[in-house]
């Protein structure tokens, strides 16, 4: 019986009703002001913002101007998740977004789950688009002739980081002067930055600075909120139809051949940057108790946020690619970056102020995604009371939002960019994953009412398993030394950077005697760049392993094989597996083509981030057990109904 309690069921009759006796429990009912306009504002806020202005100088170096298949990928596949978040969210439109649909198709424990999860992604996704936020602001004082210590703007784990690999590579033979502008900037913040004993002082405080102000809006309400939103998504609309309508004008197609220079897996290595990108949609589901009709406008605005951001992506991945070669284009501020390379500096300034407006808003949205969350689990018991507190004068969950602000603007100050973004696409894909998960289950239930909208039906017994024969026959016919590759775990090689950062001093004097030795250079010749020596090799994969394989060092510096290699192919097992037992659910009982198509897409891009991403993750969800088991379970409102 104890462990029945732990997927006990909330029915939508009994949701509905708790809504209606909100104000008698004390928790006053939130203002009713938003339409499908400002829906779809507030998915375009949230959408275009570090995907458009950072992340996709990224994805573009790895994939080239193919990186367009990419989002077209990844729009499809939100896309498919947003039916199923339009579903739920008209079948029950309240606050709670996937933490709420969970517990009508799954039960309380994968509710609390869910819910874990959805605190990583808005709180993790918060803290990234400050960072991002921080980064343009900082450098738009920069242009105006303003210069903050670099130790007060950037994060701890970057400068401690960078610190490290630039000592590495100057030990090598790389002068200052030669190393990434990253790897300078962490440098010069590392060593200038006030010390503790041991312990550096180096926190981003414009990050905290945008937290605290964004915190303070969201607080004093949603029509406050909303206002500030619309303003900001015509602005950055504004400048990215000019960023279109002037960069096209440079656009040398040469630029676009070759247009998939790194191949399929070129082009899937920038999975999280892209989806990243799009995450915030969901957002917009957590505002269902502030629509005036959210049954009918939820679908709406989802829907047409994902369309229209996603052709301005596409679009403007077009333009980056065809105004300078991919390669050049990993850097964090691409759009403006493009523009001062073409010597049109007045673009790049008008860039940069777009791109603080736009973080900006992304963070209004977040903010108010993450205290309706708790709100919603306070209101079942699982929180304390006081997170579902609405403010009596601005109709907010207030308790919520300023708790909110301390828990992303403390991580902020000392969390690296790169592992936040993943943690926060992981996060936020779980949730994509279970709410497609929760149509399918619910699907042939008749005792479910249904809302105004409903995922259109399609039958997918025979065309899910067609398409991983598909697969299958393209993975083993045309794709043939890279499946047979990953599935006999074949040693790999590794790059010339990761080689030369992790030799010691001795190692260095080695390799470079070695690549001294065959280049045929004067012995008494001045040390020369170790890694630029080795990184020339890399053009010509043969040439390379043959030069790394004479290395005189330890071959587990070169090469990386057995489980050191095979853990990192676990996510991806975990797919194919899954893949195998989904295609059999969908055969025997004949599931809707369109969730199922979200659920296997969204593990899809699951399964190519990290094996690391996956044991942060886990780890937050073991935390969370905890939580639940110690309070959640014992203090939930179902434990006093049954």
């Amino acid at each position: 019986m104890a462990g029945s309690n732990l997927f006990r069921k909330k029915t939508v009759q009994d949701i509905l009703k708790q809504v209606a006796k909100n104000e008698a429990d004390g928790h006053a009912a939130l203002g009713r002001h938003l339409t499908a306009k400002d829906l779809t504002a507030f998915g375009i806020a949230a959408i275009v913002g570090a995907g458009i202005f950072s992340t996709i100088g990224k994805a573009s170096a790895d994939g080239g101007p193919a990186v367009i298949f990419l989002f077209l990928f990844t729009a499809l596949a939100c896309s498919f998740a947003a039916f199923a978040y339009a579903e739920f969210a008209s079948m029950v439109p309240v606050s709670g977004s996937a933490y709420t649909y969970s517990y009508v198709a799954f039960g309380e424990l994968k509710a609390w789950i869910i819910g874990w999860a959805l605190i990583m992604e808005y709180a993790i996704g918060n803290i990234t688009v400050a960072i991002s936020w921080s980064d343009y602001f900082t450098g738009l004082l920069e242009s105006g002739g303003i210069h903050l210590p670099q130790w007060i703007q950037m994060d701890y784990l970057t400068a401690s980081n960078g610190f490290k690999d630039a000592t590495a590579l100057m030990q090598s033979g790389k002068s200052f002067e030669n190393l990434s502008e990253g790897l300078k900037v962490a440098y010069t913040a590392w060593t200038t930055a006030p010390t503790i004993g041991s312990f550096h002082f180096v926190a981003d405080l414009p990050a905290l600075f945008i937290i605290i102000l964004i915190t303070a809006l969201v607080y004093r309400g949603m029509k406050e909120s909303r206002n500030a939103s619309n303003m900001m998504v015509v602005v950055k609309l504004c400048i990215i139809l000019l960023v279109i309508a002037v960069g096209v004008f440079y656009v040398d197609t040469d630029n676009w051949t070759p247009f998939a220079p790194n191949g399929v897996s070129g082009v899937l290595k920038g999975v999280s940057a892209v989806f990243f990108a799009y995450i915030g949609f969901d957002a917009i589901s957590t505002t269902a108790e502030e629509c005036k009709d959210p049954q009918r406008d939820l679908p709406r605005g989802m829907m047409w946020a994902i369309i229209i951001c996603t052709v301005l992506y596409v679009i403007i991945a077009l333009v980056l690619t065809g105004m300078v070669n991919y390669s050049l284009l990993d850097v964090g501020d691409p759009l403006a970056f493009v523009f001062a390379k073409l010597d049109l500096k007045w673009m790049s300034g008008v860039i940069a102020v777009s791109a603080v407006i736009a973080m900006a808003s992304v963070l209004l949205v977040f903010q108010m995604g993450q205290p309706r969350i708790w709100m919603s689990m306070s209101r079942d018991g699982l929180l304390p009371k006081r997170f579902s507190r609405v403010h009596p004068k601005y109709k907010t969950p207030s308790y919520a939002t300023v708790v909110t602000g301390f828990v992303v603007a403390i991580p902020a100050l000392f969390l690296n960019l790169t592992m936040v973004t993943d943690l926060c696409s992981i996060g936020t894909l779980f949730a994509f994953v279970l709410v497609c998960a929760g149509v399918l289950v619910l699907q042939n239930k008749k005792d479910i009412p249904r809302g105004k909208f409903k995922t259109p039906y399609v039958n997918s017994k025979y065309v899910v398993p067609f398409l991983l024969a598909a697969g299958l026959i393209y993975a083993f016919q045309f794709n043939t030394k890279a499946t047979m590759g990953f599935i006999t775990n074949e040693t790999q090689t590794f790059k010339a950077q990761d080689i030369v950062t992790s030799l010691n001093k001795e190692d260095s004097r080695k390799v470079y005697a070695y690549l001294q030795n065959i280049e045929h250079l004067d012995k008494g010749a001045v040390a020369a760049d170790l890694e630029n020596m080795l990184s020339k090799y890399q053009n010509d994969d043969s040439r390379y392993a043959t030069v790394v394989a004479g290395l005189p060092i330890d071959n587990a510096l070169k090469y990386e094989s057995g489980f050191s290699l095979f853990k990192h192919k676990i996510p991806m097992w975990i797919f194919l597996f899954s893949l195998i037992g989904l295609t059999i659910w969908s055969f025997k009982e004949n599931l809707s083509l369109i969730p199922l198509l979200g659920l296997v897409s969204c593990l899809y891009m699951m399964a190519e981030l990290s094996v690391w991403n996956w044991i942060y993750f886990t780890i937050w969800l073991l935390i969370g057990l905890v939580i639940y088991f110690g309070f959640s379970r014992k203090n939930s409102k179902l434990n006093f109904i049954q």
